[in-house]
């Protein structure tokens, strides 16, 4: 077949140029499927590289490992599978884990912490006592353990996180538990540690001054100035033990009460002793409305706001306040999977795009914002589900393992024009373009995070750059998908995953235009010169 100039030879001039302008239509980088064209784009983004909101620190791509369910038996760890080693742990699903590439990973609980003994789960393994779990139900054999755990970090290159018993516990325990994993001098902890196996210290040095106190639903259950003189004085005693560890307290997780008043109590009482405040959320769309569903953004960021406020009211009048920052070290979409037998949700792709505007909202507090830690990793509200088989990834993977490539990054504050829907009768109007930024100066390259909350309208959009100019092919990462409801299984978990390609841009006046499909999560590479 002859190609299209030979055909331009031979043809006569009216026809020559309608043969040219054939060509250059469809070689024109305007003419590529989300470049927009023949329409004004309905939204803008503005990119200032200058405009720094802080540091996308790597903590935020963390984890946690909960004795829950299937989480760690089953999950993480299976004694006499052939997919595990000799030492228990599974080999496919550590491979899958390290996929993910978790940062920090916290341990051992949640509700299970507040009723556990760490000792229960030192020494040989066949001399440990069995014991009833009296927060998800149960038996805890305690073949799982504080070295098992901390060795699993080491294999995976995370950072291990652990969560002091603030509940039924003691301050002995805690500060016990520091020296066990973090003495370097022969004192008892630290030699019932060389005992069982391990001579050099784990040097720990997040450390979790317990968990959700604040609930009815946890054993132990303390007020805002209990809790905040039991972990003053914990705090106070672990950090004897070992000077350099950094310590999160418990913030509020019962939305229902008075979640402010506890936070402000445990700031002014803490202040001089914690690095973080932890905050917990979990979503779900009860009420099928993928819309309002998305839009829990506008919640989570005033959880954030709101904490933000009372830790700079809690630092005010001192002369060299300590830096506190905020621990999200428990979010998740949860609410199919309910009950200590039921808590494997199956994520659909609706869920993968809650994963962008998690990531998004936490981008845009990166001041403040310096860890979180998905709830959580394996068969437990998580990302990968196994069986004795095998395991399949669910949808919530990917976009978690393509934001993690962000982290070091600066996040930036973009600003953004779109249209407006209400997602909460008791909210504000709310951008259907849910967008974060960051910037890699050693790459010279811009992330454009970019979540299309509208179910059903494409969102033709003006990307403009203020500093330094940019290439003129921009890299796409997008999860889009026809069906809101598809899920993964035990050997079919290739439907929902992202789709990558490298787009032409015409670029005018240092900006394009790029049209972000329904329902879609996109992240545009921009490179400037």
């Amino acid at each position: 077949m002859r190609s299209l100039m030979e055909r331009a030879v031979k043809a006569t001039p009216k026809a020559l140029l309608a043969l040219f302008a054939l060509f250059a239509l469809f070689a024109s980088p305007a003419n590529s499927p989300n470049v927009v064209h023949g329409q004004e784009p309905q939204a803008r983004i503005k990119i200032d590289i200058d405009r720094a909101i802080g540091e996308v620190h790597p903590n935020l791509f963390g984890n946690f490992a909960e004795h829950l369910g299937r989480m760690i038996y089953g999950g993480i760890y299976e004694e006499g599978s052939p997919l595990s080693d000799k030492e228990g742990v599974r080999l496919d699903t550590l491979e899958a884990v390290k996929g993910l590439n978790v940062s920090i990973l916290r341990y051992p609980g949640g509700n299970f912490v507040s009723g556990y003994d760490w000792k229960d789960g030192i020494g040989p393994k066949d001399q440990r006592p069995a014991r009833p779990e009296l927060a998800w139900g149960g038996v805890e054999t305690n073949r799982f353990g504080t070295d098992e755990f901390l060795r699993y970090c080491e294999r995976v290159g995370v950072e291990p996180y652990i969560c002091i018993n603030a509940g039924l516990g003691t301050i002995d325990d805690a500060r016990h538990w520091v020296e066990y994993c973090n003495g370097s001098y022969p004192t008892y902890w630290a030699d019932q540690r060389r005992k069982n196996g391990r001579d050099q210290p784990y040097k720990v040095k997040y450390w979790a001054l317990g968990n959700e106190i604040d609930g009815w639903w946890q054993l132990g259950q303390k007020n805002a100035e209990e809790y905040s003189k039991f972990a003053l004085e914990a705090a106070k005693a672990m950090r004897a033990v070992d000077r350099d560890i950094k310590l999160v307290a418990s913030g509020s997780s019962n939305y229902g009460a008075d979640w402010i008043g506890w936070n402000r109590t445990v700031l002014n009482t803490l202040r001089n002793q914690v690095d973080y405040i932890a905050l917990h959320t979990y979503i779900n769309n009860r009420d099928n409305n993928l819309e309002r569903f998305l839009g829990w953004s506008q919640t989570i960021e005033h959880y954030i706001d709101v904490t933000a406020g009372l830790i700079k009211q809690a630092q005010s009048g001192q002369q060299n306040p300590r830096p506190i920052y905020i621990a999200y070290d428990e979010w998740n979409v949860w609410y199919r999977a309910q009950g200590p037998e039921r808590l494997e949700e199956v994520y659909n792709f609706e869920d993968a795009l809650a994963m962008g505007m998690f990531f998004n909202t936490f981008f845009r507090h990166a001041d403040v914002v310096k860890m979180a830690n998905l709830a959580q990793m394996v068969n437990v509200i998580a990302p990968i589900m196994t069986n004795k088989q095998g395991l399949f990834l669910q949808t919530i993977y990917f976009p978690i393992v393509e934001y993690g490539k962000q982290r070091g990054n600066t996040s930036l504050d973009a600003w953004v024009s779109a249209p407006t829907y209400r997602a909460s009768p008791n909210r504000p109007p709310l951008k259907y373009l849910d967008v974060s930024a960051t910037y890699n100066p050693r790459e010279r390259a811009v992330y454009v995070n970019a979540l299309n909350r509208s179910k059903d309208k494409d969102l033709a959009a003006r990307i403009d750059n203020q500093e330094g100019r940019i290439e003129s092919e921009v890299g796409v990462w997008e999860m889009n998908n026809p069906d809101l409801k598809a899920t993964h299984t035990f050997g079919d978990d290739k439907k929902v995953r992202p789709a990558t390609r490298v787009v032409p841009v015409s670029v005018e006046n240092n900006g394009f235009n790029y049209t972000f499909p329904a329902h879609s999560l996109t992240i545009l590479r921009l490179r400037l010169k």
